[in-house]
């Protein structure tokens, strides 16, 4: 796979991550598919640690997925092993066999249970994981573990990005101060469904499992469920949340609970942060978009319109080629069949209005409108004057670039 450019929406700096009590990380080299560079990252947690994911709905997931589904609903964690290059999808028994070879090979390291050690697996489909080369790392990588490799673990789980992808946050719960780190990685092949995406966030709030699952979820709803890059749901989507509950706070047991309403601003914030990274490295990008629908019939009927502008390639390469073809967001829009008033249906552009009264208004700027195209960050408002719902969306346009990546992916 050929290498490519750093994103010209990379952020300019990166944060640096804390350390979080109870967690210890390392990034090492298993040479299965890329040369020189880390592509398999383990994660230790003491004993205590809970466990919330969330994965893909794709009717074909990989054997990672399955086997975290599988071992999800015992609430607890003491390790994550995650590797770059090959996915571990459509690989049959031997992709099972993978799995379990590289959970036990964990389980024996940390001296902890298989069913305790969760796994996620990208790259390229259909290739037998060759699940010897991780075991075969994983004392090297147990011995190098450290609470502040998150750059490390970073970098390592890239595959088609172009910069790596993290992002934390401080909240209080009780009084005490906790911690939310988190990295992803994804570029292409990204329209969650809950692309190749994978997310891992850690916390060391003290929170039990059925509580962070609910946690996750509805953060997941305001993050990650607002990203497109190209429409493609992955087969091996997964975002996993450990929480590892050395904080030392109440461990209440309801998410709704108005004393944990500064750890879900934080966490909606982290997993924001990171699906906007990934918009901003969608393969080939060169702008960040956003797409702000309101006055939808309710908040789903909002995304389902907005992810269809999100996912018009008409309006993605107008938007590309600085073409501010507004006709393209009305298509867009009525292809939903989503409820929404043509004769009042209000498009702005960088924040000027562009229709009213069901056609072009007589003051619109064109000029203004196409300038705003040319930019590193768009944005789209959309009122469907039927209701209330309201929804964000956040994608990149369709360039040359998406083609020339994918074109080569396995060469």
């Amino acid at each position: 796979m050929a290498a490519h450019s750093v994103s010209p929406l990379a952020p300019s700096q990166y944060p640096e991550l804390p350390a979080i009590a109870g967690l210890q990380l390392a990034a090492g080299h298993t040479g299965m598919r890329y040369k020189g560079r880390n592509d398999v990252v383990l994660m230790a947690f003491d004993r205590g640690t809970t466990a919330a994911g969330l994965f893909t709905r794709s009717t074909m997931p990989g054997a990672p997925v399955e086997w975290c589904r599988k071992i999800l609903p015992r609430g607890a964690a003491r390790a994550l092993v995650v590797n770059a290059g090959i996915a571990n999808v459509f690989t049959g028994k031997a992709g099972q066999q993978a799995v379990k070879t590289t959970a036990d090979g964990a389980a024996r390291a940390l001296g902890c249970r298989s069913n305790e050690v969760y796994l996620a697996s990208t790259g390229v489909i259909g290739q037998i994981l060759p699940a010897e080369k991780i075991v075969a790392q994983l004392p090297k990588l147990k011995a190098a573990l450290s609470g502040t490799s998150w750059m490390d673990a970073a970098r390592a789980i890239m595959t088609t990005d172009t910069f790596p992808k993290l992002a934390t946050a401080t909240c209080e719960i009780d009084g005490k101060t906790v911690t939310i780190n988190g990295i992803c990685k994804g570029s292409g092949m990204i329209a969650p469904d809950m692309a190749t995406m994978l997310a891992f966030i850690a916390t060391d709030a003290k929170l039990p499992a059925n509580t962070l699952q609910a946690l996750l979820k509805s953060a997941n709803n305001q993050s990650f469920n607002c990203l497109t890059v190209d429409g493609d749901t992955s087969t091996s989507d997964t975002v996993l949340l450990f929480a590892t509950g050395k904080a030392g706070n109440t461990p209440y047991e309801k998410a709704t609970d108005r004393r944990l309403a500064d750890f879900r601003r934080a966490l909606v914030q982290v997993m924001a942060e990171l699906a906007q990274l990934i918009a901003r490295d969608g393969e080939g990008a060169q702008k960040l978009v956003t797409i702000r629908v309101t006055g939808a019939k309710n908040d789903t009927s909002a995304r389902i319109i907005a992810r269809a502008i999100a996912n018009s390639p008409l309006v993605k390469t107008a938007i590309a080629g600085a073409d501010a073809n507004w006709g393209r967001i009305v298509m867009a829009v009525g292809k939903t069949a989503e409820p929404a008033d043509r004769d009042r249906l209000v498009i702005r552009i960088g924040g000027k209005p562009v229709t009213a009264r069901g056609m072009v208004r007589p003051d619109h700027d064109e000029a203004f409108a196409t300038k705003h195209f040319r930019g590193r960050d768009v944005r789209i408002d959309v009122d469907v004057a039927v209701g209330k719902g309201a929804a964000t969306v956040w994608t990149c346009d369709l360039t040359h670039g998406y083609i020339d990546i994918n074109a080569d992916y396995r060469s």
